[in-house]
């Protein structure tokens, strides 16, 4: 395959630089010959099998495209459709570079998995344990990675030793229940060689037995909804073992020290400030950005920049720092007025003002820094009761056009599609000048309500109705949210409807959603039935305009993403999806 050559260049060529803060970088020459002398060596290689996730191949950058637009959130904020070849916009091809991109960091990473497996024994002097934890580390990332292949392309090629040589390299798609099997079985089995979360002070760039055992649980969820994309009725019994093993190991998670920070917020502001569970032990796992694309290692992403709050550059300013220069957005992806009306008909206002950027910067003279913020109408006051004064930068009260805090002219119509706010730069690098593109702020991979939502979901459907397990699970994450806690006596089907909403309001901008629309059997019915509501305009602002309501008109196809052409040119025996 194109991407199993690619790698012996990319790891010599190093293909990401690493972003996990507990290891410095990943190595510059990645072999047998030059690594695996001693535990520093093993260390930095098992930096490299962490580094693609960072990379702008995937959660650094170009995976938004790829998965950031679903039926709750879709790329617009006034500009034409990304002319790459996007999900997100519909226009996704097999010659899509994003797709290319993407397979082969994700095929580099199991390679490096697989050269750390078959070399670490070798390693003299190194403690045992510590030789288990890195084996188990690698073999859950080497899964996880196959998981994500799974996820977008179905069967793919599977192999589970290094690539030695570029010949013979042509290999056949394995059928995904064959590569289901090996991954469930990895990461089940590693788990147990893994560090607990309190082990890693609950610092969440690490693998730790929680994020094992959460993801785990995602896959089991995942696998049990795989016969809707292939249009088959599925095994009832094999879906509900799907569901119990689902069940088994998220509850694993609840035993592990973690909770629910006190606000919402809480969590993604720590995110965006370099700091870890600050008021409580809530995120499990992080992908870790660091620096402002000044260092020597390149370890930034672009989340806050492409995906967050819109911001004027202020780039060329140099004394713009702090409040003057919060961080430059360009807001690429917006809410569906169907998020809106989630958190409407939920009386939900601390995730929905969180979540849904009620504001935008403003400057009043171009490029000399932000001086004020413009309000949706009427949303000033209730923001002061929840992360206004203490947890904000302020620009003082004011009438006056681009200065100071002021609201949006009053209208008849409700902009019901607003940027992302989830992801603030103003809390990244305070006092210091910040890139333009780039930032340091991580990305969610597992949160603690996540898996509350799936235990919520596994118990409903492993016991035909919600238990008090359940209702106790999806309670915790709508208590945090300062919302109404459901009552028993609900039928399994509208609490299942009560999960995926809770999941709506929750996880949002989080990269899941089309992911549990595919395996709820929804993600086509949904995305087109907000075609027409786009095309309407009115509420949802610019939904008419630059295309934003093809963006919903998708196929069956798109319940897979295409394989690469790059990829099929090399390897005959490789077929494509069906539609592409």
């Amino acid at each position: 395959m194109k991407s199993l050559k690619n790698t012996i260049l990319g790891l010599c060529a190093m293909l990401a630089v690493s972003s996990c803060d507990f290891l410095e970088k990943e190595p510059y020459q990645l072999s047998p010959e030059n690594y695996f002398n001693n535990e520093s060596e093993v260390a930095s290689f098992l930096t490299s099998v962490y580094a693609p996730l960072a990379s702008q191949n995937f959660y650094g950058n170009y995976y938004m495209d790829l998965n950031a637009g679903d039926d709750l959130s879709h790329y617009g904020g006034g500009r034409n459709p990304a002319t790459n070849g996007t999900i997100a916009c519909n226009n996704a091809n097999s010659s899509s570079p994003y797709f290319s991109y993407l397979w082969i960091t994700l095929y580099s990473g199991i390679d490096r998995a697989c050269m750390l497996l078959e070399n670490i024994d070798a390693t003299p002097d190194l403690d045992e344990t510590v030789r288990e934890q890195y084996r188990a580390e690698a073999r859950f990332l080497r899964a996880f990675y196959y998981f994500t292949l799974v996820q977008g392309w179905g069967d793919v090629p599977f192999r589970t030793t290094a690539t030695n040589s570029v010949n013979n390299l042509e290999i056949a798609r394995t059928d995904k229940e064959t590569i289901y099997n090996f991954i469930v079985t990895e990461m089940a089995e590693c788990a147990e060689h893994l560090k607990s979360a309190s082990d890693l002070s609950y610092r969440p760039g690490r693998i730790s037995k929680s994020a094992a055992w959460g993801i785990l649980a995602r896959v089991y969820l995942f696998r049990a909804g795989e016969h809707f994309r292939d249009n088959m009725s599925g095994d009832a019994t094999a879906i509900k073992e799907c569901f119990r093993q689902a069940d088994v190991y998220a509850q694993k998670v609840l035993n592990e020290g973690h909770s629910l920070a006190p606000n919402y917020w809480d969590v993604f502001i720590d995110m965006c400030s370099d700091q870890y569970n600050t008021t409580a032990n809530e995120s499990i796992w992080e992908v870790e950005f660091a620096g402002n694309y000044t260092d020597e290692v390149r370890a930034e992403g672009r989340i806050g920049n492409l995906i967050g709050i819109k911001c004027p550059d202020q780039s060329n300013e140099t004394s713009a720092i702090g409040a003057s220069d919060p961080g430059f957005g360009y807001a690429f992806y917006w809410s569906t007025p169907k998020l809106y009306d989630l958190y409407e008909a939920n009386g939900d206002k601390e995730r929905f003002y969180w979540n849904l950027a009620p504001f935008e910067y403003t400057e009043l003279t171009k490029g000399k820094g932000v001086t004020g913020r413009q309000f949706e109408s009427g949303t000033l006051e209730e923001l002061k009761g929840q992360y206004w004064w203490n947890q904000s930068y302020i620009y003082g009260e004011s009438t006056a056009d681009k200065v100071g805090d002021y609201e949006r002219a009053a209208s008849s119509v409700i902009r019901k599609s607003r940027a992302c706010g989830k992801y603030r730069r103003e809390y990244e690098s305070q006092d210091i000048k910040k890139n333009k593109n780039f930032t340091s702020i991580n990305f969610p991979v597992l949160r603690y309500s996540d898996v509350l939502l799936m235990v919520a979901e596994a118990e409903n459907e492993v016991n035909n109705g919600p238990t008090s397990l359940a209702y106790e699970c999806i309670n915790q994450v709508r208590e945090r949210a300062g919302i109404q806690p459901l009552e028993a006596g609900m039928g399994v089907d509208e609490f299942r409807q009560a999960v995926k909403d809770e999941r709506a309001m929750e996880l949002c901008f989080e990269y899941t959603r089309r992911y549990d629309l595919i395996r709820w059997g929804e993600y086509v019915k949904n995305m087109n039935a907000l075609a027409s509501l786009a095309q309407q305009g009115g509420t949802w602002n610019g939904g008419n305009t630059y295309s934003v309501w093809t963006y919903f008109q998708i196929t069956d196809a798109y319940n897979y993403f295409p394989i690469p052409d790059s990829e099929i040119s090399v390897n005959s025996q490789v077929t494509q999806n069906p539609g592409w």
